[in-house]
């Protein structure tokens, strides 16, 4: 027998996804993750080498512009793969959960105004 489907919204994915990220297993410790998907907002200590920093900030808001270059230099600071990996994915997935926070309170604004 089929299971049943449970139909999520597509803001229920996303946070599902963001927990999983930034809260679930992996070599980064989970206070790292969360400072990374909250780059530049809400930096800590945890996000300190300036080249983590740049990075951070290229993959939160150009990530078509991240090169073979930046994750040299990545590695040259003394981050893994994983490590690189997983700085990637949260600060990837704290600018997509930014950027529909932003565009669901535009359409929020829009509807109130009677607009949509």
């Amino acid at each position: 027998m089929a299971k049943p489907k449970t139909k999520l919204s597509h803001a229920g994915l996303l946070a599902t996804l963001a927990q999983q990220v930034l809260e679930g297993p992996a070599r980064l410790g989970a206070a790292v993750r969360r400072a990374a998907s909250r780059f530049p907002v809400g930096t800590e200590a945890a996000i300190a080498a300036p080249a983590v920093a740049g990075y951070l900030d290229k993959v939160a808001r150009w990530a078509y512009k991240v090169t073979d270059d930046d994750v040299t230099a990545l590695r040259a600071a003394g981050l893994s793969e994983d490590e690189i990996f997983e700085l990637t994915v949260a600060a990837a997935i704290g600018a997509g959960v930014r950027r529909q926070e932003a565009a669901l309170a535009a359409v929020r604004a829009a509807a109130h105004k009677g607009v949509a």
